[in-house]
């Protein structure tokens, strides 16, 4: 999905909806996956969502948004995301 599609950039709400509405998935309950604590941990906090921030190892500088887990990779969110899943 592109932003410029949408019209919005995360950490718009929009661009989470319309994420959502293209895959047939609700929000309530959504993970959101990311590096950029800004636009992917502060988008998912704005629409409520439970989240993981792939830090790659660097040290968290964002006050305002606080992410559900972090991890250092990809693969390693996906697969808490998974293993909470269960």
């Amino acid at each position: 999905m592109i932003s410029e599609a949408i019209g919005h950039n995360t950490p718009a709400p929009e661009i989470f909806h319309a994420a959502a509405a293209a895959t047939d998935a609700s929000l309530p309950g959504a993970w959101v996956i990311g590096d950029s604590p800004h636009a992917d941990i502060g988008g998912a906090t704005g629409i409520g969502a439970h989240s993981v921030w792939v830090s790659g190892s660097r040290p968290s500088t964002e006050t305002a948004y606080r992410p559900t887990h972090t991890t250092d990779d990809a693969a390693s969110a996906v697969n808490y995301v998974t293993d909470v899943a269960r």
